[in-house]
C-alpha cells in the first residue's frame, strides 16, 4: 500500500486541496444539505429525477480525488473529474455572479478558478514538459 510522502514537492498542495475537498462534500452529505442540491437546484435546472443521484456523484468525486491528491495515486484521473466538476459548477452556477466570491461580489468564479490551478499543479507538478524532477 501507498504511503503518503511528506517529503514531496507537492505535498503542501495536495493536503490543501484534500481538506477543500473533503469539507465541502463530508459536510454537505452528513448534514443532509445534499438533498437540497440535488433536489431543490439540480432537479429545476433540468437534470430531474436523478438530480440527488448527480449531487451525490459530484460529492463522492470529490472525496475520492481527495484520497488520491493524498497517496499520489490516480492524480491525473481524479484531476480531471475533479476539474470537469469545478468548470460545470463555474458554468452553471457562479459565472452570473462575477469573478469575486466576497468583497467586490458573492459567490463569484475566483474560489473554483483557484482550485483548477491547484488541481492542474497537482497533475503536473512539473509544468507541461515530460522531464522528470530529479
Amino acid at each position: 500500500m501507498k504511503t503518503i510522502d511528506f517529503k514531496n514537492g507537492t505535498f503542501m498542495i495536495r493536503l490543501g486541496v484534500a481538506v477543500i475537498l473533503l469539507a465541502h462534500s463530508v459536510k454537505t452529505i452528513l448534514d443532509g444539505s445534499i438533498s437540497g442540491f440535488g433536489k431543490e437546484y439540480l432537479d429545476p435546472m433540468g437534470f430531474a429525477p436523478f438530480g440527488l443521484a448527480i449531487a451525490y456523484a459530484i460529492k463522492i468525486s470529490h472525496i475520492v480525488a481527495a484520497i488520491c491528491f493524498l497517496f499520489e495515486k490516480y492524480v491525473k484521473l481524479a484531476g480531471i473529474v475533479t476539474i470537469f466538476v469545478l468548470i460545470m459548477g463555474i458554468a452553471m452556477v457562479h459565472w452570473q455572479e462575477g469573478w469575486f466570491v466576497v468583497g467586490g461580489g458573492r459567490n463569484g468564479i475566483e474560489f473554483n478558478f483557484l482550485l483548477i490551478l491547484a488541481v492542474l499543479t497537482i497533475m503536473f507538478p512539473n509544468g507541461l514538459t515530460r522531464r522528470k524532477s530529479v
